[in-house]
């Protein structure tokens, strides 16, 4: 049995979020939803996980789950707002407390900020099973890009973050806290090695003015033509091109309040005595 999956795109962060339900049962999990957030003005907005909601209303579903792959920094996670609306638990990989704790020094959060992973229901561990209904689900465990990185497996479709984009676009960089290239490589090997008739949903795409977005991708399509990470190179090609791409590359633009309101969980910092609520940003002054 192998699920239906309903894929959503958000052009402003370039992200897919999923709906993923038993046609059967009509149970189903929601896999990494966008919260807007305009970083002009402050403003957030519910407009990408309203669609969500709006299709699992439509198809009458029960969403049991909301699974983030991993603590993104390109945008903030609706989480929080859709397991209001629906009373989903929300998980993500155990790794998310090594994240926690990194970054809770790095925006010098206070000590009511706890770094044990409670604010999310569930953290899952490397090979740990569930059901969506009637369809089996495995976790797997996929660092390297982050240290909480996991692909989920349900059925035939592997949901796999942002360890491997579009063949044309390639793979995730690996100079956040937690990233190593080698450890990258190694998880998209385990990506690879699974059933050839796997289907593998991305977490981004950036197209370009002669491709449209595309979500869904094969196996064979990743071993013969992505290219970071075809069949031509080795793991130590791949390392010494990770080290060096990534050395080039910017911060993204949003990581300042994805990583912030992401690591605990899509909930949004609390309030202020004047009622408004802040994201820090911490500031780095160069010497003259």
């Amino acid at each position: 049995m192998n699920p239906v999956v309903e894929h959503f795109f958000d052009p402003v962060t370039f992200t897919f979020s999923y709906v993923v339900f038993d046609e059967e049962t009509l149970d189903a999990v929601i896999v990494d939803p966008v919260l807007d957030y305009d970083s002009a003005s402050g403003e957030i907005s519910y407009q990408s996980a309203n669609k969500l909601l709006e299709f699992v209303k439509k198809k009458q579903l029960t969403v049991e789950w909301i699974l983030e792959t991993h603590a993104h920094a390109d945008h903030i996670t609706a989480a929080q707002y859709l397991r209001e609306k629906l009373q989903a638990k929300v998980a993500i990989g155990q790794g998310i407390v090594k994240a926690q704790k990194h970054f809770a020094v790095v925006f010098n959060l206070t000590n009511d900020f706890a770094t044990d992973g409670r604010q999310f229901d569930h953290r899952f561990t490397d090979h740990e099973i569930f059901k969506l209904g009637s369809i089996d689900c495995k976790v797997i465990a996929t660092p390297g890009h982050t240290d909480d990185s996991m692909t989920y497996l349900i059925g035939d479709a592997a949901f796999i973050g942002d360890t491997m984009f579009h063949p044309q676009v390639g793979t995730a960089r690996c100079d956040f806290p937690g990233g190593d290239a080698r450890t990258l490589y190694q998880s998209i090997q385990k990506i690879l090695s699974l059933p050839a008739d796997t289907r593998l949903f991305l977490c981004h795409d950036y197209p370009t003015i002669d491709r449209l977005p595309i979500y869904q991708v094969s196996i064979e399509q990743q071993r013969q033509k992505n290219i970071h990470v075809s069949q031509q190179a080795t793991e130590r090609d791949f390392i010494a091109f990770r080290q060096e791409r990534d050395g080039m590359l910017a911060a993204p633009k949003l990581i300042y309040p994805s990583i912030q309101i992401n690591i605990a969980a899509g909930k949004l910092p609390s309030a202020e005595s004047n009622q408004c609520q802040y994201i820090k940003i911490p500031l780095t002054v160069k010497k003259d």
